[in-house]
């Protein structure tokens, strides 16, 4: 059970850390690629399209070095997030 915790506790470290860098990442699209940032929708914050071209590392594509600053530690939170909420859950469900 206490891995468990520890997973959601690196969960909730992710989030928070989405939390700063997904905004600025997309402040950043808005401001230098706005064509790109049209392609998620009116609300790209939890767009499924935004959030897959983040998670694919699509922002690569644009070689745009103060971008891959923002979008890869957000890449990395989004993925530690989702991986520790799977491994809280499976231990949770296991210990449970």
């Amino acid at each position: 059970m206490f891995l468990a915790l520890v997973a959601l506790a690196v969960a909730i470290a992710g989030a928070m850390a989405f939390l700063l860098f997904w905004p600025m990442t997309l402040v950043h699209l808005r401001d230098r690629h706005p064509a790109v940032l049209q392609g998620f929708g009116s609300f790209s914050f939890t767009s499924p399209t935004a959030l897959s071209w983040l998670l694919r590392g699509g922002f690569r594509s644009l070689r745009d070095a103060s971008l891959n600053g923002l979008a890869h530690p957000a890449r990395i939170a989004l993925i530690a997030t989702l991986a520790a909420l799977v491994v809280s859950g499976a231990l949770w469900l296991i210990y449970h």
